[in-house]
Order: structure tokens, then sequence, then C-alpha cells
């Protein structure tokens, strides 16, 4: 595979060998052993959504590669208006050596990948984040020392975050949770894809704690979604990560965070610095997992 666009591509086995070799690339990089592969190789970054984490991580680990990254914003390139996805793809394929995309729509990232000659990664759309989900779990498997037969409980919306840490979880051998609202689950053509011992979902917050090694939250109002705010804050209320709901999970259970963060709203401040270590320590993982990403795809040649 010469892309990483969607999670369910790779086999349990691609995903582990990844995150393995993600860890121990991280070691290297921090005993000042990791080599520039990607010297003169240059990365297109095309936002169409800002973010903080994956600009930085991206941009950084190029950097670290010994390459270089090109920020391209939708007003630079007016992807799907002013020009034709498959023609960026093609421009970009022929001065680039790799293309990270970040946008709303899936499809067009899918697209990016079918016409471009060089490695397409997803760095978010508005259906999944696969780079967010192999960090999370990268976090997880530096905290217990590795993650089969681990149960991850994720309080929140079915969205983007949630579709690929549960495609994630049952290929890599853990359980995944989700506690939500009704009228915000994880559609059913989604869930009748995955495994039924691998995956549960619940209106009950509290019930699905109990057996947890990580609970997971993310915001209640993603990008785009900002005019259903006020009913998406009123139907989460009593889905907030809070002491109350930490004190029903076992002692050893981490909480994650993909951030941003919106303190006192899906997580209690509290709670959140509490944890503050592991959230932060996930969120730097975004820079290792992407930086061993860029290297497999952009120096080795694909994965596989």
């Amino acid at each position: 595979m010469k892309d990483f666009i969607n999670i369910n591509d790779f086999t349990g086995e691609e995903l582990r060998s990844l995150l393995e070799e993600a860890l121990t690339d991280k070691q290297a990089f921090k005993a000042g052993k990791l080599p520039a592969m990607l010297a003169r190789k240059t990365l297109a970054m095309v936002f169409e959504k800002p973010s903080l984490r994956t600009r930085v991580s991206f941009e950084a680990a190029m950097t670290h590669l010994g390459g270089h990254a090109i920020y391209l914003t939708n007003d630079d390139i007016g992807l799907g208006s002013r020009e034709a996805v498959q023609d960026i793809a093609r421009v970009l394929g022929r001065m680039c050596d790799g293309i990270m995309a970040r946008t709303f729509s899936h499809e067009w990232v899918e697209q990016l990948g079918r016409f471009a000659s060089v490695p397409v990664i997803n760095a978010l759309t508005d259906y999944s984040h696969p780079c967010q989900a192999m960090a999370d779990l990268m976090t997880v498997w530096e905290h217990f020392g590795d993650v089969t037969g681990k149960t991850l409980v994720f309080v929140g919306d079915g969205n983007n975050v949630a579709r690929s840490l549960a495609v994630a979880c049952a290929k890599l051998g853990m359980k995944f949770v989700i506690a939500c609202p009704h009228g915000y689950e994880l559609e059913e053509a989604f869930k009748s894809n995955l495994p039924a011992e691998a995956f549960s979902q619940t209106d009950n917050a509290a019930q699905a704690v109990v057996d947890a090694d990580v609970i997971y939250t993310d915001t209640w109002v993603s990008m785009g979604q900002e005019q259903e705010k006020l009913k998406r804050v009123e139907a989460f209320q009593s889905f907030q990560v809070n002491s109350d709901l930490l004190a029903g999970a076992p002692d050893h259970a981490i909480v994650l965070h993909c951030l941003p963060a919106y303190r006192d709203c899906e997580i209690t401040d509290e709670a959140f610095e509490a944890h503050a270590e592991t959230i932060f320590s996930e969120a730097e993982n975004r820079l290792h997992f992407q930086r061993t990403l860029l290297n497999v795809l952009m120096g080795k040649g694909g994965i596989g």
C-alpha cells in the first residue's frame, strides 16, 4: 500500500508492525540516533481544516527526517473548487514526494490517493482520523506494554476518531466500547463490519467504564457542527469525564483526549489535569507515529 487513508486497508499484523517500528524510532530519536532518511524529499501538506498538532507534528517530522514540508491552505489551492482534486493530485505528485491532507471530505482524500503517483496520508476527514488513532494506541502500548486484550471505552460522539479507533482496536485484539446518547451512535452499516466480540455500544457511561483500561473522550462539537452546539451540549451532559465517572473505573485506567479539550465540557479541568501527563504523551506521539509513517511510505516504498 502506497497510501495511509483508511485503517481498514491494513491487517492487524501490518498495524502492529507500524506501532512497533514507531516505538523503536521514538527511542532512537530521543537518543539522537534516528537517521535522516528523507533528505531532499518534500511533503505537500494540504489543509482545508486548521490544526495545531497536525501541522506541527508533520512539519517537525519531515525536519527530523531531513526533508521539507510545504503548508498549503484552501486559499492557496482551492481544493475541489478552483481546481479539480484529481488535477491537484497529479500536480503535487510531480512536484513533491508525498501528500498529507486534512479535509472535510473523505472522498477528496481518496481521490488524491487514486490520482497521485506519490503516497497520500489522511490527516483527518469528517469520516476518519487514522493517524490520531494510531498515536493513541501507541500511547496505550507504551503504558501497558502491549495493547492485546485491553478495553478502550470512548465516552462521546460516534465521530471520525471513534470510527478509526473502533477499527484499529478490532484489528489489534482490543475491545472498543462507545458510550453515547441516543442519536449519536456509530452508524449501523459501520458497526456491522466489526467483530461482535470487539465492539459494544451503550448509553450508560458509568456502566461502560467499569472494566475500562482506557477511557477516551473528545469534543462534543467538532468543526462544522457549530450550529448544533447547544443541542449537543445538552444531549451529552451525562457523558462528561469527571471524578464521579472515574471513581467507577479500575484504578489502573488511563484517560486519553485527542485535543483540543474544552475543559468543564466533555472533561472537567480536575480530571484533565489528573491525567495530563498521559494526554500530552498522546499528543507527542502524533509526531513519533507520523514520522515513522512518513519514513515507511516515502523512504521504504509503502506498507506491507
